[in-house]
């Protein structure tokens, strides 16, 4: 008994060694997710091989989303599924992406690049995922497109349901506000196109709070120039200067503020005498000057409820119609048809959203196909 006590401890001692050295050797060399996904759980190199070049198929794909968006589907052990997706962001917006599955212990990966040409060598990766989460979270902070990549682990067998939305980075600026309160834009000429506007109009009634969009500090508050009475909040996360102008007064504010912190009250003073009350909100760039504010602020609808899973989960679809269009989008408007299938052609499903179905052809192309045009195999 003695001896298996001190034989169990031994191999403790062991298991927790290996640990220490892994983190040791992760520290200096930096491995990717993926090469410490074939470390720790012992991928042969010629299966890691095989799922990872799968992976660059990802790049050859021309699906493109708009957001909100939802998708479910299932993982299928070693079919080496990879999921991509084209979408615009503007900075300020910020990219939120889960993965959902019935299994706690299927492994994702997801990474987000951002497109910064035509061919398949054109894209830069900004961000993945701590593989043992299945989420993702990022800020734009230019306008760019950027596909994201999503791809389960080799023995991934588990229902799944992507989540993938867009927010603002701010809060609204208006207490209670709404989008269609905005009614003077970025750009906008400005004493007979002299100038032109460096921010956004956002109308209310006189009195009505404005607010914290941030958590930051007051850099100063006071009735000066064009603003009249105003407040500039510094956001030092992002390094930038928020301008709240027009003001019919000033809340009693200085020092360090939290998000819904009231700065003051909507007003039109200084050169804004002559319109209705309403709050000017600017952002200037310790770096560049004054960008556009709206996306920061912009509000825009959550998912209203997940796309309905098919009652049974098909591997293969096959063409039922004569001749079925293959979208870049789930949608017939504005979308362009990459490919065209016949009758009976055989099509690998992927996932479905609303009445579409994300499908792999025998090309190795993703693309959607209607729900009308195909059936399960």
């Amino acid at each position: 008994m003695k001896q298996i006590k001190i034989l169990s401890l031994f191999l403790i001692l062991i298991i927790a060694g290996c640990s220490h050295v892994n983190k040791a050797s992760d520290f200096i060399t930096n491995p990717t997710a993926k090469e410490q996904y074939k470390r720790d759980f012992n991928v042969s190199d010629e299966l890691f091989r095989i799922w990872e070049s799968s992976s660059e198929t990802a790049f050859q794909d021309s699906v493109e989303i708009s957001l909100p968006y939802a998708e479910n589907g299932k993982f299928f052990p070693k079919s080496f599924s990879v999921y991509s997706y084209e979408i615009e962001l503007q900075p300020g917006e910020v990219l939120n992406l889960e993965v959902q599955t019935d299994s706690t212990k299927q492994l994702v990966f997801i990474e987000l690049f951002e497109k910064t040409g035509d061919t398949v060598k054109k894209f830069e990766k900004v961000k993945s995922n701590d593989f043992q989460k299945k989420n993702l979270n990022f800020e734009a902070e230019k306008t760019a497109t950027y596909k994201v990549v999503i791809q389960p682990e080799i023995e991934a067998h588990t229902p799944f349901t992507f989540k993938m939305e867009k927010n603002p980075a701010y809060l609204f600026p208006v207490s209670a506000g709404l989008n269609t309160n905005v009614q003077s834009y970025w750009g906008d000429n400005r004493d007979g196109g002299s100038r032109s506007h460096e921010g956004i109009d956002i109308f209310a009634k006189r009195g009505t709070p404005v607010v914290a969009v941030t958590n930051g500090s007051i850099g100063y508050t006071g009735e000066k120039g064009l603003g009249g009475k105003q407040v500039w909040l510094q956001d030092r996360k992002r390094g930038q200067s928020l301008y709240y102008a027009h003001l019919d007064s000033i809340a009693n504010v200085s020092g360090n503020v939290k998000r819904g912190d009231t700065l003051g009250f909507v007003g039109n003073t200084g050169n804004a005498k002559t319109t209705p009350p309403h709050l000017h909100f600017g952002i200037y760039k310790s770096y560049r000057g004054a960008i556009n504010p709206l996306h920061f602020v912009y509000q825009i609808n959550p998912l209203e409820a997940d796309p309905d899973m098919p009652e049974s989960i098909p591997q293969k679809l096959i063409v039922k119609s004569s001749i079925a269009n293959l979208r870049n989008k789930p949608t017939t408007s504005n979308s362009r048809i990459l490919s065209t299938s016949k009758a009976q052609d055989t099509l690998q499903f992927l996932g479905k959203t609303n009445e579409w179905f994300h499908v792999r052809t025998t090309a190795n192309k993703a693309s959607f196909v209607h729900e009308s045009l195909v059936k399960s195999i």
